[in-house]
């Protein structure tokens, strides 16, 4: 029987179009996002974000008495403990958000008792404390940094509330928290992305939630992955106006560079989180009476679309979204964090239940036969 050769396929360019492996969490059909079955923007539409981290995590919708008990849950493990934050002004803040909100979420761990273990009760503890308070995590950089003071939450009120409330100190405008909240749900899970696949990678080693989470972290930092929508801020705020849009595209086009927060490794025919952006984008700047933001990305989305048939991904207007709600630059991609760990949290559980751990193989391409020699003879 001949050997089968298991180099034979190899993937270099980022595994694309491999299946590594089953879920019933996320899917994409078409330009059709789905959670648990139901199109994203039947959730935009009509769901919170809390409803939509119950069921990423139980796999179907809660009834009434549910999604309260479950919100309360969540608000009430929403605080961070003053030693925590004694501890957390202690880390440097002249470092990427990104960066600070790795070490904090590692150091929770070291407040929470059930950090090493993986039973279903303790992780199902876990995943509560982290997602309610990643957002505090976020506020708290913002006001340390700041040299204000951490503020609590404020009970019974929602995550997206919370996180508003905490990063300004000010009572946020009740229609600005309805359209945060969408965000939240838009980025809250997406197929196996880059960080959910580090999730999923390091939970299969039966590592503990924390230390799955803050792979997942690093992950989205990079400026491919989380850190595009910061980028496409700096991009827009390079360009400056209007009448200097067209004029940029067609520079990048000429010299192949990358337009920050266009195009799609899945999507081909457009990314529906990003048509739903796009309204709020509009709707937003001129509120704020800086329509030129919104008219400028339009511009480059629709000249890249007709060029080059290439499309804006969620990151592209989530940009100049976050940037009309005051929120800041380099905040937008920890925002991507307080919303995807329900997606990372969903991942991690689905990989403890059907658990292998992975371990793929490289092609190799290195030097063969070497023979090592003394110093003096090389």
């Amino acid at each position: 029987m001949a050997e089968v050769n298991i180099y034979e396929g190899a993937i270099d360019k980022g595994l694309e179009g491999v299946v590594a492996c089953t879920t019933s969490i996320s899917f994409i059909v078409g330009n059709t996002l789905n959670y648990r079955g139901y199109t994203i923007e039947d959730l935009a539409a009509n769901s919170t974000f809390e409803e939509v981290v119950f069921l990423l995590w139980n796999n179907r919708l809660p009834n009434k008495a549910e999604l309260t008990a479950f919100s309360a849950e969540l608000n009430k493990n929403m605080a961070l403990s003053p030693e925590f934050i004694a501890v957390l002004k202690t880390l440097p803040t002249n470092v990427h958000p990104m960066a600070w909100l790795r070490t904090a979420v590692s150091l929770l761990a070291h407040w929470d008792t059930d950090a090493n273990d993986n039973s279903i009760e303790a992780n199902s503890r876990k995943a509560v404390r982290l997602t309610a308070k990643m957002g505090a995590l976020v506020t708290a950089f913002e006001a340390i940094r700041n040299k204000r003071e951490v503020l609590a939450p404020k009970a019974d009120k929602s995550i997206a509330y919370n996180f508003m409330y905490m990063l300004k100190g000010a009572e946020p405008e009740a229609d600005l928290v309805k359209l945060f909240d969408t965000c939240l749900i838009l980025h809250a899970d997406h197929e196996l992305n880059c960080s959910a696949f580090a999730t999923r990678v390091t939970t299969s080693s039966l590592s503990d939630m924390h230390s799955a989470i803050v792979s997942a972290i690093g992950a989205l930092k990079g400026p491919l992955h989380g850190g595009a929508n910061e980028q496409v801020m700096v991009m827009l705020a390079k360009i400056g106006t209007i009448e200097k849009a067209q004029q940029f595209v067609q520079d990048a086009l000429s010299a192949k560079e990358k337009v920050m927060g266009i195009g799609h490794r899945v999507y081909k025919d457009g990314d529906p989180r990003a048509a739903i952006l796009r309204k709020f984008s509009e709707q937003l700047t001129k509120k704020i009476g800086k329509p030129e933001l919104y008219e400028m990305s339009a511009l480059i989305d629709d000249t890249m679309n007709k060029q080059k048939g290439l499309m804006p991904n969620v990151d592209f207007y989530s940009a100049t979204v976050y940037h009309s709600m005051g929120i800041p630059t380099d905040i937008f991609t920890p925002i991507f964090a307080v919303s995807r760990i329900a997606g990372w949290i969903a991942h991690a559980n689905e990989q403890y239940e059907k658990n292998r751990i992975y371990r793929p193989r490289g092609k190799w391409q290195g030097k063969e036969g070497l023979n090592w020699q003394p110093v003096e003879q090389r």
